[in-house]
């Protein structure tokens, strides 16, 4: 039996001075290094989710109601979608991008990047990308399944949407899956509704 991490979203637009800064996130993103440095022996395999926006429609909106439209974020290779500098990627041996033309908010909606694809982030907000989806790209799913993980533990942002979705699918696809509160921030100020719904439906949540 594998077991692997998965670190959901630490990307720049999620943490202090991105465009959908969730309280907490770069704390989150140091707090999920020092994790990993620690414990990095305990998983057979360590992946990264990116929301990767490039033309999400109404995901994206001026006016947004922040439950279903939210302000433009993460979008593909600009800064903003880049891995915050606290989380060191150097045990990080996949990235699954998530979102490109539609609302994304659990991991296993993510396909994986390619190797040698290291995005720059230095393309400018507003411009086209020219970015092509590999319909033969592996999902996170098949890429577990792939590697014999029957274990996952979910870190990382924000709790009550992306973690909570990618945790949920996980035990929906059949994986024993915890998730570290610790090494989570959310965007509502009380997180035990999105916590106990993780609970109910299989997720263990770990606390200090």
């Amino acid at each position: 039996m594998s077991r692997a991490l998965i670190i959901v979203d630490v990307q720049n637009d999620f943490c202090e001075g991105g465009t959908l800064a969730v309280d907490g996130g770069a704390a989150v993103a140091g707090a999920i290094t020092e994790y990993v440095d620690a414990n990095q022996q305990h998983f057979d395999h360590i992946v990264a989710t990116q929301d990767w926006h490039i033309e999400p429609g109404a995901h994206f909106s001026d006016e947004p109601d922040m439950v279903d439209s939210w302000p433009p974020h993460c979008r593909a290779r600009t800064k903003g979608a880049e891995l915050h500098e606290d989380l060191d990627p150097e045990y990080i041996q996949a990235y699954f991008r998530k979102g490109q033309f539609t609302a994304a908010y659990s991991g296993f909606e993510g396909i994986l990047a390619p190797e040698d694809d290291v995005p720059s982030g230095d393309l400018k907000a507003g411009a086209a990308v020219t970015e092509v989806l590999d319909e033969e790209a592996i999902g996170l799913d098949d890429w577990l399944q792939s590697h014999d993980v029957e274990e996952v533990v979910v870190v990382g942002l924000a709790t009550d949407y992306c973690v909570k979705s990618t945790a949920l699918d996980a035990v929906q696809a059949g994986y024993t899956t915890t998730v570290i509160a610790d090494l989570t921030a959310g965007i509502a100020e009380d997180l035990t509704e999105a916590f106990e719904e993780m609970e109910a439906a299989g997720v263990e949540v770990e606390r200090s």
